[in-house]
């Protein structure tokens, strides 16, 4: 049977990749870096707001993903090829602070959505990248119908 170093073990948990390796954040950027036996690996920013950007409209109650910067007080509804244009990402200290503009499908209660979309970010987030979420701060930025594009 052949045996695996312990070096190389796969994570037990979100929040650390690789056993022994630390988030190091990259020379002149918040990106965190994590440094392995065999190499560095990076995750941009935008790798991070798309993976958050996909969880948030898989969870009941999201009509969708809302542009950054509202015209004449009017949401833009995003396409799933724009999803990290709604989403904003800061590292700091090797954490994760993600903010999300939603657009919430009508007669749903907004605490109940807005708990589960953080919680399933942050969730996928760390399962994806091995790095903390430190917050997931949900902006709501419009009602609509719940089948309405």
């Amino acid at each position: 049977m052949a045996r695996v170093s312990p070096k190389l073990q796969r994570q037990s948990s979100p929040g650390q990749a690789v056993s022994g390796a630390k988030p190091v954040p990259e020379r002149g950027s918040g990106v965190p870096s994590t440094q392995t036996p065999v190499g560095r690996i990076t995750i941009a920013d935008e790798v991070v707001a798309t993976i958050a950007g996909m969880a948030a409209t898989e969870c009941y109650g999201i009509v969708g993903m809302a542009a950054r910067r509202l015209k004449d007080g009017i949401a833009e509804l995003l396409g799933r090829e724009n999803l990290s244009r709604g989403v904003q990402v800061a590292f700091k200290d090797g954490d994760i602070r993600i903010d999300l503009n939603v657009i919430i499908g009508y007669g749903t209660r907004i605490s109940e959505v807005a708990h589960n979309v953080s919680s399933q970010v942050r969730y996928r987030v760390e399962d994806s990248t091995g790095l903390r979420v430190r917050s997931v701060n949900i902006n709501v930025q419009g009602v609509r119908a719940i089948g309405e594009r």
